[in-house]
């Protein structure tokens, strides 16, 4: 029932019976109803009728209560009335029982759906409901009740122009009742639907009856969406790919003859009249030549079986000047690659053999048709062709023996069949005149999916903003602009550069450069669609998920009844922040404190980085994603290079506690051991360095000799001296307060 305001006769005979029952079953109860009921005049019950109703028991199935109710009915009591006198009787089961019936309203499961029909076809509309038993259901035409259409199926057909077009259907139980929503049938007349006559209940507005639909194509094949919609005034249509206007798609239906790869995007419609604007659901259009390369290898008309992306940062250089941008830039790019759906580890100072391991772990990532991303800042330099990126550990004069070279990897990567292979280096270029080795590398294959993003043209410089605080070097600042465009990959870059070559600051001293042989249109918004190599995916998920997976957060009681929470969240892979908050202590205890300490000497842990009051006193800004629904009583430690972690990392929380009335502190402590966190899992530390002929071939081994010669200073600060600080200086530029350039 949906209102109680009606007479007890409408609960139906199912309901009326069972609620007889339970007032029986009540041994006197109706007789004390009664009284209740009858403190209104005309509901009171004289000794005659009383004493009728006590006489039902001798009766088979007789029911006293029965009676009674039957005798309030023919007197107009309502549901409300009643409800009331069974809370005064204090009756709990008879109370819920009538409440559940009159609340069980009618709720329609399935509605007539809008269809889209060609003259003299047939159809049939559906409505289902639940209530109360006895439900009946009566279909309208317009405002017109379609005699004998009551049952939930209506077979309407076969259609012409004058059938009706708008149908609804009635369900009701007793006084309750719900409709259904509308449904229109729209004939196809020519090319375009027109709608038949009949009563409109909607007099303005648009709908959408047919959305497009997702399609892969050949190139030379022809696209055909369509988007069905009807209105009153008729609906104007428009198209977009990729959010952009497509020239001349003015009409429901939209048609390209003869697509290219140029022609594939997600593709929608705007539905609009004088009165509303609504829009379709996307259609993603897939097209690219079927085109197999020799060897099982990838196939060009595929999208990506998976998206993985490596990002280091090296900032605090032992033997050279440090940085401040790539923390800032590494934490920026690999926020926006996650929503693009890249499995992404980020690092943050890496020594040599820790790179060379971690290149090799993102190498297993790799395979078949997966699109791989490898960014690297800062310290680098190019010889005769090759990048190399130079490791923190690396000494004052270091040469490729010391550094790892950009191609070798590239050659790595195409042995795993990958689908895309993007470089972006934010990193000097210069010739280093201390390296005289001349690379043997072997040639790359031919695959057609290379790009190659510098930050700078060759034999230049890359620079970051020197501002007195953290921020993005030029490259990303610029680069993070563009990089969710859903953009071919090469298109996005020259955007990039466009935008870089409006700053005033570094025209003349940096300039994006690209290099690409990409053929096909590869953008990183590109959707994973992963093949049949299950097993090959479920291991890289597995791989990935186990260098990510942060330890379980934990509460610690002490002696004297305090409790302590440690919680843990990732800023990067190798960097973990430890947050500690007392939960509980008691009442006799008037100060109380929980610090960390005694952490593995392998992690070399900065004590200023531990145990302070916000995220930024350990050395992070970046740390709004998961600090911002933390307690402001947290204490905070950040520990940095996991990666140097060889044992479990296990620490202790001393708690120091003061009681009332005491000037003494009291101590306690506990031991904690969360296992190996994050990329520690990986085990990237080695006891030794590796000698050249003990290194794994994508990191060394396309070189003849090493030379060693004094470390050299860019020319290219010499003509920087009027930079102001606001401006900018060269990567290797760590105090913000230097107006002059620090060279490599």
């Amino acid at each position: 029932m949906a209102e109680w305001n009606v007479p007890i006769g409408n609960l139906g005979e199912a309901a009326f019976g069972r609620l007889c029952e339970i007032l029986d079953s009540a041994g006197r109860g109706w007789r004390r109803l009664a009284e209740i009921a009858g403190a209104e005049r005309r509901f009171k019950c004289s000794e005659e009728e009383l004493e009728t109703c006590s006489l039902k028991v001798l009766e088979p199935r007789g029911s006293p209560s029965q009676c009674l109710l039957q005798m309030l009915s023919e007197r107009d009591c309502s549901l409300k009335y009643l409800l009331s006198c069974l809370d005064k009787l204090g009756h709990a089961e008879a109370i819920q029982f009538l409440s559940s019936v009159v609340q069980e309203a009618i709720r329609i499961l399935v509605q007539p759906e809008s269809q889209v029909l060609t003259e003299g076809a047939c159809t049939s509309l559906t409505c289902q409901a639940t209530g109360p038993p006895g439900l009946s259901y009566q279909w309208f035409c317009g405002k017109q009740e379609m005699p004998g259409a009551t049952s939930p199926n209506l077979l309407i057909g076969p259609v012409t122009l004058q059938s009706p077009a708008w149908y609804i259907c009635r369900v009701s139980c007793g006084p309750s009742f719900a409709f259904s929503q509308w449904a229109r049938l729209c004939i196809w007349v020519g090319s375009s639907p027109a709608s038949a006559s009949g009563y409109c209940p909607t007099m303005e507005g648009v709908e959408i009856l047919q959305q497009p639909q997702p399609c892969t194509l050949a190139e030379g094949d022809s696209l055909v969406l369509q988007c069905v919609a009807v209105g009153n005034p008729s609906p104007q249509f428009q198209w977009f790919r990729n959010r952009s206007p497509v020239a001349g798609a003015q009409t429901s239906c939209l048609q390209i003859r003869l697509v290219t790869t140029a022609d594939r995007g997600r593709y929608t419609c705007k539905v609009f009249n004088l009165f509303q604007q609504v829009w379709s659901e996307e259609a993603e259009v897939e097209i690219g030549p079927q085109l197999c390369v020799a060897g099982g290898a990838w196939q060009e008309g595929d999208a990506a079986a998976d998206k993985v992306a490596l990002l280091v940062g090296n900032m605090n250089y032992q033997h050279h000047k440090q940085l401040k941008a790539p923390m800032v830039d590494v934490h920026d790019l690999a926020h926006l690659l996650r929503q693009l759906d890249f499995k992404v580890v980020s690092l943050l100072d890496l020594g040599l053999v820790e790179m060379q391991m971690a290149v090799g772990e993102f190498l297993l990532l790799l395979d078949k048709g997966v699109y791989g991303l490898l960014y690297y800042a800062w310290h680098g330099y190019e010889n005769f062709g090759q990048s190399f990126m130079v490791p923190i550990d690396a000494p004052g004069h270091y040469t490729s023996e010391h550094c790892l070279c950009v191609q070798t990897i590239l050659q790595s990567m195409q042995q795993r069949q990958t689908g895309l292979n993007v470089f972006l280096l934010d990193m000097c270029r210069k010739r280093n005149p201390n390296d005289e080795t001349v690379p043997r590398a072997e040639a790359l294959e031919v695959t057609a999916n290379i790009v190659f993003g510098y930050a700078t043209c060759a034999d230049a410089e890359a620079y970051e903003l020197s501002q007195g605080e953290l921020a993005n070097g030029i490259f990303v600042s610029f680069l993070k602009r563009w990089l969710l465009e859903d953009e071919k990959i090469t298109v996005l870059l020259d955007k990039v550069a466009e935008d870089m070559g409006t700053l005033e600051i570094t025209k003349g001293r940096q300039a994006l450069e690209l290099r690409s042989n990409l053929s096909e249109r590869r953008a990183l918004t590109d959707r994973i669609q992963p093949g049949q190599q299950a097993e090959e995916q479920s291991a890289r998920n597995l791989q990935w998920a186990k260098a990510h997976t942060l330890p379980e957060s934990c509460s610690l009681r002490f002696d004297c009844g305090a409790r302590v929470c440690l919680g843990f969240a990732a800023e990067f892979s190798n960097i973990l922040v430890i947050y500690t908050r007392i939960t509980a202590t008691p009442r006799e205890i008037t100060r109380c404190e929980a610090k960390l300490n005694n952490f593995p000497e392998e992690l070399d842990v900065d004590v200023k980085f531990t145990n302070k009051g916000s995220p930024e006193e350990v050395g992070s800004s970046l740390s709004e994603a998961w600090s911002q629904d933390l307690s402001d009583c947290c204490l905070y430690s950040r520990l940095c290079g996991l990666q140097k972690l060889k044992s479990e990392l296990a620490f202790t929380v001393c708690l120091q506690y003061q009681y009332e009335g005491l000037d003494d502190f009291l101590q306690e402590s506990q031991e904690v051991n969360i296992g190996k966190p994050l990329i520690a899992k990986l085990n990237l530390h080695t006891d030794a360095t590796p000698s050249m002929d003990s290194c794994p071939d994508p990191f060394h081994g396309c070189f003849q000799s090493a030379g060693s010669k004094e470390s050299f200073t860019s020319d290219a600060s010499r003509g920087l001296d009027a930079i102001s600080p606001h401006e900018n200086t060269p990567e290797e530029n760590l105090s913000p307060e230097l107006t002059d350039p620090v060279s490599m």
